[in-house]
Protein backbone atom coordinates (compact mmCIF):
# COMPACT_ATOMS: atom_id res chain seq x y z
CA UNK A 1 0.00 0.00 0.00
CA UNK A 2 0.86 3.29 -1.14
CA UNK A 3 -0.16 7.25 0.51
CA UNK A 4 -2.27 8.62 -2.31
CA UNK A 5 -3.32 12.16 -1.22
CA UNK A 6 -6.74 13.54 -2.09
CA UNK A 7 -8.86 16.66 -1.06
CA UNK A 8 -11.77 15.04 -2.16
CA UNK A 9 -12.49 11.28 -2.07
CA UNK A 10 -16.28 9.64 -3.10
CA UNK A 11 -16.43 5.66 -2.22
CA UNK A 12 -19.65 4.51 -3.91
CA UNK A 13 -21.12 0.78 -4.17
CA UNK A 14 -20.17 -0.05 -0.15
CA UNK A 15 -21.97 -1.24 2.87
CA UNK A 16 -21.60 0.91 5.55
CA UNK A 17 -20.92 -0.36 9.29
CA UNK A 18 -22.02 2.26 12.22
CA UNK A 19 -20.49 0.74 15.22
CA UNK A 20 -22.71 3.16 17.59
CA UNK A 21 -25.86 1.06 16.15
CA UNK A 22 -24.52 -2.13 15.34
CA UNK A 23 -25.76 -1.79 11.76
CA UNK A 24 -24.74 -2.39 7.97
CA UNK A 25 -26.28 -0.19 5.55
CA UNK A 26 -27.58 -1.51 1.88
CA UNK A 27 -25.20 -0.29 -1.39
CA UNK A 28 -24.29 3.05 -0.14
CA UNK A 29 -21.77 6.40 -0.48
CA UNK A 30 -19.56 8.48 1.28
CA UNK A 31 -17.98 11.56 0.79
CA UNK A 32 -14.89 12.91 2.01
CA UNK A 33 -13.60 16.53 1.58
CA UNK A 34 -10.37 18.05 3.46
CA UNK A 35 -9.85 15.03 5.85
CA UNK A 36 -13.75 14.44 7.06
CA UNK A 37 -16.36 12.99 6.47
CA UNK A 38 -18.75 15.35 4.25
CA UNK A 39 -21.74 12.89 3.83
CA UNK A 40 -23.11 9.74 2.90
CA UNK A 41 -25.69 7.89 2.03
CA UNK A 42 -28.10 5.05 0.18
CA UNK A 43 -28.76 5.26 -3.47
CA UNK A 44 -27.58 7.31 -5.87
CA UNK A 45 -24.52 8.83 -4.77
CA UNK A 46 -23.95 12.73 -5.51
CA UNK A 47 -22.47 13.70 -8.39
CA UNK A 48 -18.37 15.01 -8.26
CA UNK A 49 -16.24 17.64 -10.17
CA UNK A 50 -13.84 15.32 -12.47
CA UNK A 51 -11.11 16.01 -10.11
CA UNK A 52 -12.50 13.57 -7.47
CA UNK A 53 -11.35 10.27 -6.77
CA UNK A 54 -13.87 7.93 -6.96
CA UNK A 55 -13.59 4.47 -4.99
CA UNK A 56 -15.60 1.81 -6.13
CA UNK A 57 -16.20 -0.65 -3.06
CA UNK A 58 -17.89 -2.96 -5.27
CA UNK A 59 -19.83 -4.47 -2.39
CA UNK A 60 -17.06 -4.16 0.55
CA UNK A 61 -18.24 -3.36 3.95
CA UNK A 62 -16.75 0.76 5.45
CA UNK A 63 -15.91 0.67 8.93
CA UNK A 64 -14.01 3.73 11.13
CA UNK A 65 -10.55 3.02 11.72
CA UNK A 66 -9.45 1.15 14.50
CA UNK A 67 -8.26 2.25 17.44
CA UNK A 68 -5.62 0.70 19.91
CA UNK A 69 -5.60 2.07 23.03
CA UNK A 70 -2.72 0.60 25.04
CA UNK A 71 0.81 0.61 22.27
CA UNK A 72 4.26 1.08 22.99
CA UNK A 73 6.04 2.20 19.73
CA UNK A 74 9.02 2.45 21.72
CA UNK A 75 9.23 -0.48 22.73
CA UNK A 76 10.89 -2.42 19.21
CA UNK A 77 12.99 -5.31 21.44
CA UNK A 78 12.78 -7.62 24.70
CA UNK A 79 16.82 -7.32 24.44
CA UNK A 80 17.33 -4.88 27.22
CA UNK A 81 20.77 -4.96 26.87
CA UNK A 82 20.53 -4.48 23.09
CA UNK A 83 18.11 -1.16 23.48
CA UNK A 84 20.84 0.44 25.91
CA UNK A 85 23.20 0.55 23.50
CA UNK A 86 20.49 2.58 20.86
CA UNK A 87 20.84 6.70 20.32
CA UNK A 88 17.70 8.17 20.12
CA UNK A 89 17.73 8.81 16.87
CA UNK A 90 17.37 5.28 16.32
CA UNK A 91 14.71 4.20 18.46
CA UNK A 92 12.84 6.85 17.42
CA UNK A 93 13.15 5.48 13.38
CA UNK A 94 12.67 2.24 14.78
CA UNK A 95 9.61 3.06 16.90
CA UNK A 96 7.51 5.05 13.69
CA UNK A 97 8.50 2.37 11.48
CA UNK A 98 6.05 0.22 13.81
CA UNK A 99 3.83 2.70 14.11
CA UNK A 100 3.56 2.31 10.10
CA UNK A 101 3.57 -1.07 10.38
CA UNK A 102 0.06 -0.47 12.82
CA UNK A 103 -1.53 1.90 10.38
CA UNK A 104 -0.86 -0.84 7.67
CA UNK A 105 -3.24 -3.37 10.36
CA UNK A 106 -6.40 -0.59 10.05
CA UNK A 107 -5.09 1.24 13.07
CA UNK A 108 -5.75 4.70 12.21
CA UNK A 109 -5.89 6.02 15.88
CA UNK A 110 -3.65 4.61 18.58
CA UNK A 111 -2.73 5.50 22.30
CA UNK A 112 0.45 5.10 23.52
CA UNK A 113 0.45 4.39 27.18
CA UNK A 114 4.55 5.20 27.66
CA UNK A 115 7.57 6.05 26.10
CA UNK A 116 6.17 8.08 22.44
CA UNK A 117 6.64 11.61 22.78
CA UNK A 118 5.64 15.30 20.89
CA UNK A 119 8.01 14.36 18.25
CA UNK A 120 7.24 10.90 17.32
CA UNK A 121 3.27 12.38 17.02
CA UNK A 122 4.57 15.92 15.25
CA UNK A 123 6.28 13.39 12.35
CA UNK A 124 3.58 12.01 11.47
CA UNK A 125 1.24 14.50 11.50
CA UNK A 126 3.64 16.76 9.46
CA UNK A 127 4.03 13.48 7.14
CA UNK A 128 7.68 12.80 8.06
CA UNK A 129 6.54 9.24 8.85
CA UNK A 130 3.49 7.14 7.91
CA UNK A 131 1.59 6.18 11.02
CA UNK A 132 -1.44 6.47 12.70
CA UNK A 133 -2.84 9.26 15.02
CA UNK A 134 -0.49 9.14 17.83
CA UNK A 135 -2.03 10.22 21.02
CA UNK A 136 1.01 10.06 23.48
CA UNK A 137 1.60 10.22 27.18
CA UNK A 138 5.19 10.85 27.05
CA UNK A 139 6.99 8.56 29.98
CA UNK A 140 4.72 6.25 32.67
CA UNK A 141 5.87 7.27 36.23
CA UNK A 142 6.83 4.37 38.75
CA UNK A 143 8.33 4.17 42.29
CA UNK A 144 11.43 3.27 42.74
CA UNK A 145 11.53 -0.32 42.13
CA UNK A 146 8.65 -0.22 40.21
CA UNK A 147 7.04 -1.41 37.26
CA UNK A 148 9.13 0.82 35.04
CA UNK A 149 12.24 1.19 37.43
CA UNK A 150 14.22 -0.98 35.17
CA UNK A 151 17.89 -0.61 36.61
CA UNK A 152 19.81 -3.99 37.42
CA UNK A 153 19.96 -5.20 41.02
CA UNK A 154 23.35 -4.46 40.38
CA UNK A 155 23.03 -0.83 40.20
CA UNK A 156 22.74 1.76 43.02
CA UNK A 157 23.18 5.02 41.06
CA UNK A 158 20.05 6.74 41.24
CA UNK A 159 17.79 7.41 38.23
CA UNK A 160 19.57 10.36 36.39
CA UNK A 161 17.50 13.25 34.40
CA UNK A 162 15.89 10.49 31.79
CA UNK A 163 15.82 12.17 29.30
CA UNK A 164 16.35 9.77 26.77
CA UNK A 165 13.73 7.94 25.42
CA UNK A 166 12.47 5.42 27.44
CA UNK A 167 9.34 3.92 28.66
CA UNK A 168 8.73 5.25 32.30
CA UNK A 169 10.70 8.20 34.49
CA UNK A 170 10.69 7.08 38.38
CA UNK A 171 8.68 9.48 40.90
CA UNK A 172 8.92 8.95 44.59
CA UNK A 173 6.86 11.52 47.06
CA UNK A 174 4.04 13.68 46.30
CA UNK A 175 6.01 16.59 44.85
CA UNK A 176 8.29 14.59 42.77
CA UNK A 177 4.79 13.00 41.49
CA UNK A 178 3.60 16.53 41.20
CA UNK A 179 6.49 17.43 39.31
CA UNK A 180 7.09 14.37 37.01
CA UNK A 181 3.18 15.18 35.76
CA UNK A 182 3.52 18.45 34.88
CA UNK A 183 6.33 18.20 33.33
CA UNK A 184 4.83 15.26 30.97
CA UNK A 185 1.86 17.36 30.60
CA UNK A 186 4.54 20.03 29.50
CA UNK A 187 5.80 18.78 27.20
CA UNK A 188 2.30 17.47 25.53
CA UNK A 189 1.21 14.15 27.28
CA UNK A 190 -2.38 13.80 26.75
CA UNK A 191 -2.81 11.66 29.68
CA UNK A 192 -0.66 10.63 32.54
CA UNK A 193 0.45 6.83 32.95
CA UNK A 194 0.58 5.80 36.76
CA UNK A 195 2.19 2.41 37.47
CA UNK A 196 0.48 1.05 40.48
CA UNK A 197 1.33 -2.76 40.45
CA UNK A 198 3.96 -5.03 39.81
CA UNK A 199 4.06 -6.30 35.93
CA UNK A 200 5.08 -9.52 34.23
CA UNK A 201 8.00 -7.66 31.95
CA UNK A 202 9.67 -6.31 34.84
CA UNK A 203 11.68 -8.94 36.25
CA UNK A 204 12.27 -7.77 39.45
CA UNK A 205 8.22 -7.14 41.16
CA UNK A 206 5.31 -9.26 42.03
CA UNK A 207 2.18 -9.03 39.46
CA UNK A 208 0.63 -8.14 43.45
CA UNK A 209 3.22 -5.81 44.49
CA UNK A 210 1.35 -2.54 45.35
CA UNK A 211 2.99 0.63 43.98
CA UNK A 212 2.56 4.04 45.06
CA UNK A 213 1.09 5.62 48.08
CA UNK A 214 -3.00 6.68 48.01
CA UNK A 215 -1.66 10.33 48.31
CA UNK A 216 0.95 9.85 45.54
CA UNK A 217 -1.86 8.97 43.31
CA UNK A 218 -4.25 11.70 44.36
CA UNK A 219 -1.37 14.00 43.43
CA UNK A 220 -1.26 12.81 40.04
CA UNK A 221 -4.93 12.37 39.64
CA UNK A 222 -4.93 16.60 40.63
CA UNK A 223 -2.55 18.00 38.38
CA UNK A 224 -4.08 15.69 35.13
CA UNK A 225 -7.44 17.49 36.17
CA UNK A 226 -5.82 21.01 35.85
CA UNK A 227 -4.11 20.37 33.36
CA UNK A 228 -7.53 19.13 31.88
CA UNK A 229 -5.94 15.39 31.05
CA UNK A 230 -6.84 12.23 33.26
CA UNK A 231 -4.39 9.29 34.87
CA UNK A 232 -4.80 6.08 33.64
CA UNK A 233 -2.76 2.79 35.87
CA UNK A 234 -1.11 -0.20 35.38
CA UNK A 235 -2.62 -2.77 37.70
CA UNK A 236 -3.48 -6.61 37.93
CA UNK A 237 -4.62 -6.80 41.47
CA UNK A 238 -7.21 -5.35 43.28
CA UNK A 239 -5.14 -4.63 46.04
CA UNK A 240 -3.69 -1.35 43.55
CA UNK A 241 -6.22 -1.19 41.39
CA UNK A 242 -9.27 -0.60 43.49
CA UNK A 243 -7.17 2.04 45.54
CA UNK A 244 -6.15 3.43 42.14
CA UNK A 245 -9.97 3.97 41.11
CA UNK A 246 -10.98 5.69 44.83
CA UNK A 247 -8.31 8.06 43.73
CA UNK A 248 -10.03 9.29 40.92
CA UNK A 249 -8.18 7.50 38.32
CA UNK A 250 -10.41 7.47 34.55
CA UNK A 251 -8.56 4.19 33.32
CA UNK A 252 -7.15 0.79 34.41
CA UNK A 253 -4.91 -1.21 31.64
CA UNK A 254 -4.82 -4.71 32.26
CA UNK A 255 -7.37 -5.68 35.57
CA UNK A 256 -6.60 -9.54 34.99
CA UNK A 257 -7.28 -9.87 38.48
CA UNK A 258 -10.13 -7.42 39.16
CA UNK A 259 -12.85 -8.69 41.87
CA UNK A 260 -16.56 -8.00 42.50
CA UNK A 261 -15.64 -4.44 43.78
CA UNK A 262 -13.32 -3.31 41.16
CA UNK A 263 -16.06 -3.91 38.87
CA UNK A 264 -18.73 -1.53 41.29
CA UNK A 265 -15.46 1.36 41.58
CA UNK A 266 -15.32 1.25 37.20
CA UNK A 267 -19.26 1.38 36.91
CA UNK A 268 -19.62 3.96 40.04
CA UNK A 269 -17.25 6.51 38.25
CA UNK A 270 -18.22 5.93 34.74
CA UNK A 271 -14.38 4.59 34.38
CA UNK A 272 -12.51 2.82 31.17
CA UNK A 273 -11.29 -0.59 31.30
CA UNK A 274 -8.13 -2.03 28.74
CA UNK A 275 -7.84 -5.67 28.80
CA UNK A 276 -4.34 -6.21 26.54
CA UNK A 277 -5.53 -10.30 26.25
CA UNK A 278 -3.40 -11.28 23.28
CA UNK A 279 0.13 -9.41 25.35
CA UNK A 280 -0.31 -12.90 28.03
CA UNK A 281 -1.33 -15.31 25.11
CA UNK A 282 1.75 -14.52 22.79
CA UNK A 283 4.53 -13.92 25.99
CA UNK A 284 3.11 -17.38 26.85
CA UNK A 285 3.37 -18.59 23.06
CA UNK A 286 6.65 -16.86 22.19
CA UNK A 287 7.94 -15.00 24.72
CA UNK A 288 11.01 -17.50 25.41
CA UNK A 289 11.62 -17.07 21.53
CA UNK A 290 11.46 -13.61 21.65
CA UNK A 291 14.20 -13.34 24.41
CA UNK A 292 12.10 -12.67 27.30
CA UNK A 293 13.50 -12.99 30.70
CA UNK A 294 12.85 -15.86 32.43
CA UNK A 295 11.92 -14.16 35.50
CA UNK A 296 9.50 -12.55 33.36
CA UNK A 297 8.30 -15.46 31.29
CA UNK A 298 7.17 -17.30 34.89
CA UNK A 299 5.12 -14.25 35.78
CA UNK A 300 2.97 -14.91 32.56
CA UNK A 301 0.66 -17.58 33.93
CA UNK A 302 -0.42 -15.26 37.02
CA UNK A 303 -2.05 -13.39 34.87
CA UNK A 304 -2.89 -15.30 31.60
CA UNK A 305 -5.86 -17.64 32.83
CA UNK A 306 -7.75 -14.99 34.86
CA UNK A 307 -7.87 -12.03 31.64
CA UNK A 308 -10.42 -13.86 29.94
CA UNK A 309 -12.58 -14.27 32.76
CA UNK A 310 -12.32 -10.58 33.90
CA UNK A 311 -13.23 -9.88 30.45
CA UNK A 312 -16.27 -11.25 30.91
CA UNK A 313 -17.48 -10.69 34.27
CA UNK A 314 -16.78 -6.71 33.21
CA UNK A 315 -18.74 -7.27 29.87
CA UNK A 316 -21.71 -8.63 31.36
CA UNK A 317 -21.81 -6.23 34.18
CA UNK A 318 -21.61 -3.28 31.21
CA UNK A 319 -18.08 -1.65 32.35
CA UNK A 320 -16.82 0.28 29.71
CA UNK A 321 -14.06 -1.45 27.77
CA UNK A 322 -11.74 -0.21 25.19
CA UNK A 323 -9.36 -2.38 22.84
CA UNK A 324 -5.76 -3.01 23.93
CA UNK A 325 -2.51 -4.62 23.08
CA UNK A 326 0.41 -3.75 25.01
CA UNK A 327 2.76 -5.75 22.56
CA UNK A 328 6.19 -5.61 22.90
CA UNK A 329 9.22 -6.14 20.30
CA UNK A 330 8.50 -9.21 17.98
CA UNK A 331 5.25 -9.68 19.27
CA UNK A 332 3.90 -6.53 17.63
CA UNK A 333 2.69 -8.65 14.21
CA UNK A 334 -0.24 -10.48 16.50
CA UNK A 335 -1.86 -7.09 17.43
CA UNK A 336 -5.21 -7.47 15.58
CA UNK A 337 -5.75 -11.19 17.65
CA UNK A 338 -7.11 -9.19 20.60
CA UNK A 339 -10.61 -9.49 18.47
CA UNK A 340 -10.28 -13.02 18.15
CA UNK A 341 -9.29 -13.36 21.67
CA UNK A 342 -12.23 -11.12 22.81
CA UNK A 343 -15.01 -13.44 20.61
CA UNK A 344 -15.05 -16.63 23.18
CA UNK A 345 -17.03 -13.90 25.86
CA UNK A 346 -18.35 -10.98 23.53
CA UNK A 347 -19.82 -10.64 20.50
CA UNK A 348 -18.57 -8.65 17.64
CA UNK A 349 -20.85 -5.77 17.62
CA UNK A 350 -19.82 -5.06 21.08
CA UNK A 351 -15.88 -5.55 20.38
CA UNK A 352 -15.94 -3.03 17.82
CA UNK A 353 -17.10 -0.53 19.92
CA UNK A 354 -14.40 -1.09 21.90
CA UNK A 355 -11.76 -0.62 19.16
CA UNK A 356 -14.10 2.14 17.62
CA UNK A 357 -16.68 4.51 19.63
CA UNK A 358 -15.77 3.88 23.59
CA UNK A 359 -12.00 4.00 22.65
CA UNK A 360 -13.24 7.54 20.88
CA UNK A 361 -15.00 8.37 24.50
CA UNK A 362 -11.78 7.48 26.61
CA UNK A 363 -9.92 9.45 24.21
CA UNK A 364 -12.16 12.55 24.53
CA UNK A 365 -12.47 12.32 20.61
CA UNK A 366 -16.17 11.41 20.18
CA UNK A 367 -17.43 12.42 17.21
CA UNK A 368 -13.95 12.73 15.71
CA UNK A 369 -12.81 9.20 15.46
CA UNK A 370 -14.41 5.67 15.24
CA UNK A 371 -17.34 6.76 13.76
CA UNK A 372 -19.22 7.20 10.21
CA UNK A 373 -20.74 10.54 11.46
CA UNK A 374 -20.90 13.29 9.29
CA UNK A 375 -17.66 16.01 10.51
CA UNK A 376 -15.94 13.17 11.65
CA UNK A 377 -12.19 12.74 10.49
CA UNK A 378 -12.07 10.15 7.71
CA UNK A 379 -10.62 8.10 8.89
CA UNK A 380 -11.87 4.54 7.42
CA UNK A 381 -11.15 0.77 6.99
CA UNK A 382 -12.51 -0.88 3.23
CA UNK A 383 -12.99 -4.84 3.97
CA UNK A 384 -14.17 -7.82 2.31
CA UNK A 385 -16.91 -9.26 4.83
CA UNK A 386 -18.76 -8.35 7.29
CA UNK A 387 -17.09 -8.11 10.96
CA UNK A 388 -20.36 -8.34 12.86
CA UNK A 389 -21.25 -11.72 11.52
CA UNK A 390 -17.43 -12.58 11.49
CA UNK A 391 -15.16 -10.41 13.54
CA UNK A 392 -12.32 -12.34 12.45
CA UNK A 393 -12.51 -10.49 8.94
CA UNK A 394 -10.12 -7.92 10.80
CA UNK A 395 -7.76 -10.48 12.02
CA UNK A 396 -6.72 -11.07 8.50
CA UNK A 397 -5.72 -7.71 6.66
CA UNK A 398 -3.62 -9.66 3.86
CA UNK A 399 -6.82 -11.31 2.99
CA UNK A 400 -9.92 -8.79 3.50
CA UNK A 401 -8.35 -5.00 4.37
CA UNK A 402 -8.21 -3.33 0.84
CA UNK A 403 -7.84 0.09 1.86
CA UNK A 404 -6.98 2.11 4.63
CA UNK A 405 -8.16 5.59 4.97
CA UNK A 406 -6.03 7.86 7.12
CA UNK A 407 -8.07 11.71 6.85
CA UNK A 408 -8.89 10.88 3.56
CA UNK A 409 -5.70 9.78 2.36
CA UNK A 410 -5.66 6.12 1.00
CA UNK A 411 -2.45 4.65 2.03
Amino acid sequence: MTAHAAARLLITNARLLHPESGELTDASWLEVADGRIAGHGTGRPPAVPEDVRVLDAAGATVLPGLVDAHVHILLTTFDAREAANWTAGYATVRALREAERMLRRGFTTVRDVGGADHGMARAIDEGLAVGPRLVFGGKALSQTGGHGDVRPLSDDTLPCCQSRPAFARVADGVEAVRAAARDEFRKGAAHLKMLISGGVASPHDEVSAVQYTDEEIRAAVTEAENHNRYVTVHGYHPRGVNRALRAGVRCVEHGNLLDDETISLLLEHDAFLVPTLVAYDQMARLGRQAGMAEQSYRKVADVHEAGLSALERAHKAGVNLVYGSDLLGPLHPAQLKEFTLRAEVQPPADILRSATTTAARLLRMEGEIGTLTVGAHADLLVVDGNPLDDISILTRPEQNLRHVVKAGTII
